[in-house]
């Protein structure tokens, strides 16, 4: 199997599977209860927190546990919304971002709020002038990916935040999913306000993310119970899936520079031999994540590719994982102004540390012997 679909998920790592295992039975207890065995469990989910934060150069205080990124952009965009509602009722974020964000903001205009969504250049870079230029009175939030999780583009994250301190009353929230382990992330230097990691994306475990966020005391929770990490998420705590999170960050943080390298080199060498097919469009810019390529083959259904490659036990995938379901096409290269027959064409190859340069090299040959070969969709070209 040669596995090319890491931006989807990945395959979780041993350590981790062993730290969970380990955590699961030597540390069941509730964390909330009163014995000693609740505050076992308790000192562990507190040494996962303030470990994460010190991966990620933020405050222990600032680190909130829950079950994925998609979660974590809820709260962060939903519950901000709200708490900061009585300043205004205006959103800002782009066009590109990822479905938790997008359709949290579709919900949050049905209640009453106005979104503006920044669209990209063609080069799937939103800049910091057209954040800025979407900036109103009543804006209370801007929330922008760091990583484009089909193309790869990297987003202007630092200089948003920079130019967002002029702007106190806004609140700037990063979803770092497709970043972590591949660029350098740092809650401090980043200038957000929140942050949003999920574990299953740097193998670790599904069901497991972060969110980093600077003051829980000014967060409206979407679960409510018992008031759980810092009030911010209730229910009974994970302290397992914690551990595990965290030992999948500290890794992706410890090998971000040497799995960085590699996974360049490989995809310099995937984007030097699509740039010699004719069947071939490259979608991704030059200057991108490690990880990610993205190709179009005009006249060709994505899907046809993708189970023509599976065929070959070799896995790629069209659009996101969370969407690439529901869809035809590429939202985001359509906001990126490629005409249909390039978004409807759109596959991503994703990368991780782990990946080989053999494994690449399978997948060029199977590509020259299976992707030409392909039928032409039905009324391609009409």
């Amino acid at each position: 199997m040669i596995y090319l679909d890491n931006s989807a998920t990945t395959m979780p790592h041993e350590e981790v599977v062993e730290t969970f295992t380990r955590a699961s039975t030597s540390y069941f207890g509730n964390p909330s209860s009163l014995h000693k065995l609740g505050g076992h469990a308790a000192a562990l989910l507190e040494k996962a927190r303030a470990k994460a934060g010190e991966f990620l150069e933020a405050k222990q205080q600032h680190v909130v546990f829950t079950s994925g990124a998609t979660e974590s952009n809820n709260l962060a965009v939903q519950g901000t919304a709200y708490a900061r509602q009585s300043r205004g009722k205006h959103l800002v974020i782009s066009s590109l971002e990822h479905p938790s964000i997008l359709e949290s903001a579709a919900y949050l205009e049905r209640q009453g709020f106005e979104v503006t969504r920044v669209p990209p250049h063609t080069n799937g870079e939103v800049t910091v002038s057209s954040i800025e230029k979407a900036l109103r009175k009543d804006t209370i939030l801007v929330s922008l990916m760091h990583v484009n999780n089909e193309t790869g583009a990297i987003m202007p994250i630092e200089a948003v935040g920079r130019m967002l301190k002029q702007y106190p009353t806004v609140h700037f929230h990063v979803d770092a999913v497709q970043a972590i382990g591949k660029i350098p992330v740092s809650f401090q230097q980043s200038g957000a306000d929140s942050l949003s990691l999920s574990a299953h994306k740097i193998h670790g475990l599904k069901g497991t993310g972060l969110l980093l966020y600077r003051d829980t005391r000014h967060i409206m929770p979407l679960l409510f119970g018992g008031g759980q990490e810092a009030g911010a998420r209730a229910g009974t705590e994970n302290p397992a899936g914690a551990a595990a999170a965290v030992k999948a960050l500290r890794l992706a943080v410890e090998n971000q520079v040497e799995h960085a390298a590699h996974m360049r080199e490989l995809n310099v060498q995937l984007e030097a031999f699509f740039a010699s097919r004719p069947e071939v469009v490259i979608n991704s810019p030059a200057e991108r994540a490690p990880h990610i390529l993205n190709v179009s083959c005009p006249g060709r259904m994505a899907e046809t590719i993708v189970h023509a490659l599976e065929e070959k036990d070799i896995y790629i995938s069209t659009t996101s994982a969370c969407s690439s379901k529901t869809s035809n096409e590429s939202s985001v290269l359509k906001e990126m102004g490629a005409d249909q027959a390039v978004a409807e064409s759109a596959v991503r190859i994703s990368l991780s540390g782990l990946t080989t340069a053999a494994e690449v090299h399978s997948f060029i040959e199977a590509w020259e012997q299976t992707v030409p070969q392909v039928a032409a969709a039905k009324g391609a070209g009409t």
